[in-house]
């Protein structure tokens, strides 16, 4: 499967949404990456409802929702409501994962999984073959921009392993510190969806540097 490209727009221009908004339609991304922070989960705030709505109404292309929230059952169909198309909730902050798996495919959304830097892919293994992604946190969220984490590589191995024999299908996404540098890397180990938000934003040709991601 070629793999798909996610502008995260956490990193995009917030007095000028609508016009970043456009630029990845006319991009060769496939998803728009929509982080979803509560203040609580991760020690940062960033959109609710109203934004990813009226971000909805001027997308061509999937949002793909990462709620790093606590409880994030509470607001499951209020996500899909406004437009998410891939909704994804982390381990650690989910308490009957198989339930709220199961919730967000009953809403017609795909579902997501997502590890932080310090938990083992092992937490993913009862999960693995219910859920169409798995998200591996290659920062700690809450903040754009931060260096990326090396040991990243090897777990994605490792859920690259255990997808092979139990979920073939499975979209692998990466998120954090990712540029054109490591994405080829991040490749090679298995995953399949790269999440890119300040390489994209902070570049002189956002296109440009889109397509090339897109064409590693």
């Amino acid at each position: 499967m070629k793999h798909l490209i996610a502008p995260s727009i956490l990193a995009a221009d917030f007095a000028n949404l609508q016009r970043d908004i456009e630029m990845i339609n006319e991009s060769d991304a496939q998803w728009i990456h929509v982080d979803i922070m509560d203040g609580l989960f991760v020690p940062n705030i960033s959109f609710g409802f109203p934004v990813v709505e009226a971000v909805n109404k001027h997308a061509k292309k999937p949002l793909d929702v990462h709620l790093m929230i606590v409880d994030p059952d509470r607001y499951l169909k209020a996500f899909a409501d406004v437009g998410a198309a891939v909704i994804t909730v982390h381990v650690e902050a989910t308490t009957h994962l198989h339930r709220t798996v199961q919730a967000i495919k009953e809403l017609g959304c795909k579902a997501g999984v997502a590890l932080n830097p310090h938990t083992p892919v092992t937490h993913l293994e009862d999960i693995i073959e219910d859920v169409d992604l798995a998200l591996i946190m290659s920062v700690n969220p809450g903040f754009g921009g931060q260096k990326f984490i090396n040991n990243t590589y090897k777990k994605i191995e490792q859920l690259k392993a255990m997808a092979t024999s139990k979920n073939p299908g499975l979209l692998i996404e990466v998120d954090g510190g990712v540029n054109v540098q490591n994405a080829p890397q991040l490749l090679a180990a298995g995953a399949n969806v790269l999440v890119a938000g300040n390489f994209v934003f902070s570049s002189n040709n956002q296109l440009a540097t889109i397509k090339e991601l897109v064409n590693l």
